[in-house]
Order: structure tokens, then sequence, then C-alpha cells
């Protein structure tokens, strides 16, 4: 038993709650998946590769993870929007937490980018944050944990640190935290 006669289960259970993660069919996102899922949170997570998604799919289902999946590329609105609508189907239009995850990275000095590389950069790794936001928001509002909904934004080191050869990931993932600085609402 933890203080307040509480099993550590019992003070981080997630029952009951629901949360979007995106980018979850690897690295970081695939681990804030299994966590929350493991947790008792049901998960709807997206990715690009509807190959790697569905490989995740029937792991988590032999797992007994409540999560489902579909396929999204974040740096189109059109499909963050359609996002949106499967969430609100799946969860009965109530979100207690949208996991901003999803990025690329592009190992290329500043200086050999192209506006098309700075742009699809930045539609995939800070524009999402914010739509996706704005847009779960009213599904937030209705959220049914403590404290009410929240919004988590994965940033990285290389938006605090320059790393050669990383410059515009560095400028979305700065950007990312700068954000979180200022209430989205």
């Amino acid at each position: 038993m933890a203080a307040g006669g509480m099993s550590r289960e019992a003070r981080w259970s997630l029952a009951g709650a629901t949360a979007l993660v995106t980018g979850g069919s690897k690295g970081i996102g695939h681990a804030i998946v299994e966590e929350l899922a493991g947790h008792g949170a049901r998960v709807h997570t997206c990715a690009r590769s509807a190959a790697e998604l569905e490989e995740c799919r029937r792991r988590w289902e032999a797992r007994g993870l409540p999560v489902t999946v579909s396929v999204c590329d974040v740096s189109l609105r059109a499909q963050r929007e359609q996002l949106v609508e499967t969430v609100k189907q799946v969860f009965d239009a109530k979100l207690d937490i949208l996991v901003n995850n999803a990025a690329q990275a592009l190992a290329k000095a500043a200086v050999e980018c192209t506006s098309e590389e700075y742009t699809h950069l930045m539609s995939t790794n800070l524009e999402p944050c914010f739509h996706l936001s704005k847009l779960t928001h009213p599904l937030l509002l209705g959220a049914s944990i403590a404290g009410g909904g929240s919004i988590v934004n994965i940033s990285s080191i290389g938006g605090t640190l320059g790393f050669p050869g990383y410059a515009l990931y560095g400028i979305t993932k700065g950007s990312m935290r700068y954000s979180l600085q200022f209430s989205y609402f």
C-alpha cells in the first residue's frame, strides 16, 4: 500500500479514460499507447503506414489492450479532421487525453533544405499540435477524468539544443516547446 491507503495501481488507474495518440505505431508513441492502455485507458492511435498499424493492432489485441487504430497522415488537414470524426464515434464524443506525438526528422543542413521540405516538416511536426488541439477541444471539455482533459505535446531536446544537420527538426520542436508556454484556449 502506498500513501493514503491506495495501491500504486489504483493511484495510476486510467480505467474509463479515453486517449488519442498520434504516431502510435513505433517509437515513443508506441510506448505511450501501451502505457496508457496498460493503465486501463481506451486508446485510439494513428500512423501513416497501414501495415505497421495493423501489426501493432494485432499485438495489442492479443495482449488484451483496448486500442483502436486508423491510418492518418497528420500533415494533411483533411485527414486530421477525419481522425477526430473517427475519435468522436469511437469514444462517444468524449476525450480525456490528446497526445500529439507524430513527427518526422530531416537530416540536412538548413542551407540545403528546400522550401517544400520546410513546409512539410512544419505541417507534420508543428501544425497538427495546434489543429488537433483545437479540433478536440470540445471533446476534452467532456473529459471524465478528475481535473479535466489533458493535451500532451511530445517535443524533443532537439528543440532546445541545436544538433548539426537537424535545423528544421529543431525549429519545429522548439516552436512546439515555446507554444506550450501559452494556454491554447
